[in-house]
């Protein structure tokens, strides 16, 4: 299972690369940079989802337009995933929080539509279950989304791996952005 969406999350990143170089849209200005604020929710996934059912959290992406229909991007923030019940218990999970740092791309291939694929490190801040490491993990990040001038919602599938620990979440990003 785990080597499975490792591979999905690989190949949705590929597509979204090799779909880019073919897209006619005029969305994003070539050489402009912008900046945009978002709120980040979303359900976590796999070993993520056996300590979380929700996840919140604050990004913020810097943008650079390669050419009209391509964008470079960079995307920091956190993420915390809110522990739950174990079981029927009454004991609760701590919260899991991971500081992402990606690079990637945006190719819209329609008026305001883009595929993105970004690729990073997520640096967890603090584990769910004491005792755990902390530790560093790849992350592969696929989407879809919308962007207009000042908006820009997009929807991902973003999988954190390394270390005999996997996870991801899907996710749901809403930003405001403005031109620099």
């Amino acid at each position: 299972m785990k080597k499975s969406t490792n591979f999905i999350a690989a190949a949705l990143t590929a597509i979204a690369i090799f779909l880019g170089t073919n897209v006619k849209a005029q969305t994003t200005p070539a050489s402009a940079l912008r900046f945009g604020i978002g709120l980040e929710v979303g359900a976590p996934t796999g070993n993520a989802h056996d300590v979380s059912n929700f996840e919140l959290g604050g990004t913020a992406r810097l943008q650079y337009g390669l050419s009209d229909n391509l964008a470079l991007t960079l995307t920091s923030g956190y993420y915390n995933m809110f522990g739950k019940e174990a079981g029927n218990t009454g004991i609760k999970f701590n919260s899991l929080g991971v500081v992402p740092v990606k690079a990637g791309i945006k190719a819209f291939f329609a008026q305001n539509l883009y595929f993105g694929a970004e690729v990073g490190a997520g640096f967890e801040v603090h584990t769910p279950i004491p005792g755990t490491e902390k530790s560093t993990k790849l992350i592969l990040a696929p989407g879809i989304g919308y962007a207009s001038k000042s908006w820009d919602v997009g929807v991902r599938y973003e999988n954190f791996s390394g270390q005999s620990n996997n996870y991801g979440l899907i996710g749901l990003r809403v930003a405001y952005g403005f031109g620099l």
